[in-house]
């Protein structure tokens, strides 16, 4: 019996090596037993004692003893006579506890990152590693890496109460050890991965994962402590970043650090207070621009360590700016050291293609309906909040998700013969049910580019539970009419008032994102007909002053003419030029304008906006109110070329009206046409009982503050 166990474990078939290798008890005293394939001799040591263990062959040593040596050593030799001492990681016990077991089962153990992967610990006064990995559908598991010269089956682990999740301390290895599983699937072939839950990964090409110990030290609890519960009525303005292409070493990648101090200062000068970084989730492939997330717990190595990352955000946090991070778990790449096929089975995704696959992608739908992948999941976005202190998430693909028909000419309808993603929908609604218990004052975003209800209303009222929606409408429709020929504009400006009508529906962030600058898309410099950065200003000002939190990618805030380029940075010598650096000032001004005015990021309902004229398709110049309980801003905008002077506007009251701000101020690289204070006259327009006369410079946005509104 005992020979064929041992045998077992020279096969690596055995899920129980605690029952077979390390110190047993037997009829006449005990047995010691180690699995040593790289070893040439091996002996027992009990204080300064050595004790020579019998060779069995194939790896396999004994020594019989009628002591009860509990607390020994091994010593082995290698074939480069190179002496090892370890303490036997067969003589520790596994910790997984039932309860544990049941809530991952359940899909309740919120936090099992704190339970699986690599964790430093003591046990019995012995430093090391546990190891722990799901994997029900493997024959066997073990743990490979430079402690064990990789070889597969030295260090086997234990099928922990045959829960299919598998455990063992490897004793005398601590930070920075690289490892890898070694799983061995029901056919035979041994898949070599990645852990799911490592926390920090070789640079790529490599692919080990790497122990770390998260023992940061923080400077941020101004910060966190005075995060607003509620961010509804708070100015929100996001720098959507790529940090791999922002800026560069040449050709190499800077360091978090470096990043860091330069992006704090561009940030304060531009006035956005939240960052958004495209995913910083390690993923092999630098043209995916992280979008093909594989290890879901680990910064990316690209831009240095889990530390470096730490202090980006602590830095980001110390003046007062916000973390965003893309996250994304709509789906996965099949690289073959990941999560595809990872103990031979479709673990992590549907078994379908028709529901696992995405075609147009060429990646794995995660299985949303799996309680150990929900938790997975979970427990990702959790992490970043709980250990690098991020203020939120944005939820990537979401219609992919929602849609059991996307990129699919195939698809497998849901019970009720729809094509909504039932499974998907109850992620997502459990997703931020749980972020906002654990993390109330961080926020959610959701990329959903559908019509399907509700994204932004109560998980309790049957709503996804997101806080925000990336208002996709809006960005095509303004972006379709800022790119026509000023002089055919008259003809589209429903594109600018039908986005009203559903404004409010959800609450949204207004997004011109990555997607919209590459592919052939053109820059926002280079959508724009004639005098393109007139037209950009004039966007940027009807963007700032419309409802809706605010989200702008690097690059615009400069006009940067090209599109975005993952693979060098941003053109840096073009943002030197007088008139980019003018708007780049421009940028500034609308962020504190947004920032200070309660009337431009008041987006609770209609009542925070109202139409003046939007009807005057001749001079095509529109103009509506932001209001709030302190005030109001009236905002105008000429789309033309064609300076309008003695324009009426009507407005509400008998009283002077400051010009609060004008995107053609030659600080901001215009001609300087501008009005200064005006005051109104009983001349009633648009419905009002008082008007204004004022000039309209060409392609311009103006904003006037009532006097009595201070």
């Amino acid at each position: 019996m005992l020979e064929s166990q041992l045998q077992d474990i020279v096969n690596f078939v055995n899920p129980s090596p605690l029952e077979i290798l390390g110190l047993h008890p037997q009829d006449r005293g005990y047995s010691i037993r180690a699995y040593i394939p790289i070893a040439n001799s091996a002996w027992i040591k009990v204080g300064v004692e050595k004790h020579l263990m019998k060779n069995l062959g194939n790896g396999i040593f004994t020594l019989e003893t009628s002591k009860n040596y509990s607390d020994y050593k091994i010593l082995y030799e290698d074939s480069s006579k190179y002496i090892h001492e370890i303490h036997d990681p067969y003589n520790f016990d596994t910790s997984l506890t039932e309860y544990d077991i049941f809530l991952y089962k359940e899909g309740r153990l919120f936090k099992c990152y704190s339970t699986f992967g690599a964790h430093l610990m003591t046990k019995n006064g012995v430093s090391g590693v546990r190891f722990v990995v799901w994997a029900p559908n493997a024959i066997a598991v073990s743990v490979i890496g430079n402690f064990n010269h990789w070889t597969v089956g030295m260090n086997p682990m234990t099928n922990v109460k045959y829960s299919g999740i598998w455990e063992l301390f490897v004793p005398d290895i601590g930070e920075n050890e690289y490892y890898k599983f070694a799983v061995k699937t029901s056919s035979g072939k041994v898949n070599v991965r990645t852990d799911p839950y490592a926390f920090f990964t070789e640079p790529r090409p490599r692919t080990a994962s790497i122990v770390i110990n998260h023992n940061f030290t923080w400077s941020d609890d101004e910060w966190i402590e005075g995060k607003p519960a509620n961010t509804f009525h708070k100015p929100i303005s996001i720098y959507e970043i790529h940090l791999g292409s922002w800026r560069r070493n040449n050709d190499s990648f800077m360091n978090y650090r470096e990043i860091a101090d330069l992006l704090v200062v561009h940030l304060k000068e531009s006035g956005f207070n939240f960052v958004e970084l495209l995913p910083i989730m390690e993923h092999p492939l630098d043209i995916s621009w992280g979008y093909q997330t594989l290890n879901y717990f680990a910064p990316t190595a690209r831009y240095g360590t889990p530390d470096d990352f730490m202090y980006l955000v602590n830095k980001l946090h110390e003046n007062g700016i916000g973390v965003i991070l893309d996250w994304v778990p709509a789906h996965f790449p099949d690289d073959e050291f990941g999560l595809s096929l990872y103990d031979g089975t479709h673990l992590y995704d549907y078994s379908d293609p028709r529901k696992g696959r995405t075609p147009d992608w060429g990646t794995n739908v995660f299985d949303f309906g799996k309680n150990e992948v929900r938790n997975f999941l979970i427990s990702s976005a959790l992490f970043w909040s709980d250990v690098y202190h991020i203020d939120g998430i944005r939820v990537d693909a979401v219609t992919s998700m929602l849609y059991l028909d996307f990129s699919r000419k195939e698809w497998i309808p849901n019970k009720y013969g729809g094509n909504i993603n039932l499974e998907a929908v109850s992620f997502l609604q459990e997703l931020n049910k749980q972020l906002h218990t654990y993390f109330p004052k961080n926020i959610t975003v959701a990329e959903e580019s559908s019509s399907y209800g509700s994204v932004t209303s109560p998980v309790e009222f049957g709503g996804l539970g997101f806080d925000y929606k990336w208002n996709m409408g809006w960005m095509h429709d303004t972006l379709g009419f800022f790119s026509t020929d000023p002089l055919f504009r008259k003809d589209r400006i429903s594109a600018l008032t039908f986005s009203i009508s559903y404004a409010f529906a959800e609450k949204y962030v207004l997004p011109i994102s990555h997607d919209e600058v590459v592919y052939g898309k053109k820059s926002l410099f280079g959508k724009m007909p004639g005098n393109n950065l007139s037209n950009v200003r004039l966007f940027l000002s009807y963007m700032f002053s419309y409802p809706g939190k605010k989200l702008l990618f690097m690059g615009n805030e400069f006009a940067q003419s090209v599109e975005w380029n993952v693979l060098s940075e941003l053109r840096w010598e073009e943002f030197m030029e007088k008139q980019r650096q003018g708007l780049f000032r421009l940028v500034g001004e609308l962020n504190r304008l947004y920032t200070e005015f309660p009337a431009f990021h008041y987006d609770d309902s209609y009542l925070g906006f109202e139409w003046v004229d939007f009807n005057d398709r001749e001079n095509t110049v529109i103009s509506f109110l932001r209001k709030s309980p302190e005030g109001e801003i009236l905002c105008i905008f000429n789309m033309t070329p064609v300076m309008r002077e003695n324009y009426c506007v009507g407005v509400n009251h008998d009283a002077y009206y400051e010009e609060l701000f004008n995107s053609d101020l030659t600080q901001y690289g215009g001609a300087g046409i501008h009005n200064g204070e005006v005051h109104s006259s009983p001349r009633p327009f648009h419905n009002r009982n008082f008007s204004i006369e004022i000039t309209l410079p060409p392609l311009a946005a103006l904003y006037f503050r009532c006097k009595n509104d201070k």
